[in-house]
């Protein structure tokens, strides 16, 4: 406990002007190390590599777009041209997906990315979701 008081009274800077709170020195995460001991490097031992442990990338998501009652085919496939990138035959058949069975996934990837796609459907008008993609 008293090396924890030490440390205190070295971390704080107390300000002379009535009214200001106490700021921390810069040098608090030095002394915090040195007076603990603890080491700020890890090992390679102290990391499990194992195939279990590792974290598969953030891959299973899709832009759905839904049907919808105000959107011509043509300015649908005009929007899946445009901002996908889609050349004409791709973009008419999954224009045709979702005017037939009512949705139909235009992407899949990492999620902040759907949720971009999603977002600039929302801007073209047409309805569009993230979801989670099928496996």
């Amino acid at each position: 406990m008293v090396v924890v008081a030490q440390l205190v009274e070295r971390w704080l800077v107390v300000p002379e002007v009535a009214g200001s709170s106490p700021v921390i020195h810069p040098n608090v995460v030095d002394l915090a190390f040195q007076a603990m001991n603890v080491s700020s490097t890890v090992t390679e031992s102290e990391i499990d590599l194992s195939e279990q442990s590792r974290v598969a990338p953030d891959v299973p998501w899709a832009t759905t777009v839904w049907n919808d009652p105000v959107n011509l085919m043509s300015y649908v496939t005009h929007v899946f041209r445009a901002y996908f990138g889609y050349p004409k035959p791709e973009a008419e058949r999954l224009m045709l997906r979702v005017h037939e069975e009512g949705r139909a996934i235009v992407a899949t990837g990492p999620r902040e990315e759907m949720e971009r796609h999603t977002e600039a459907m929302h801007e073209y008008g047409l309805w569009a979701t993230v979801t989670r993609a099928p496996a």
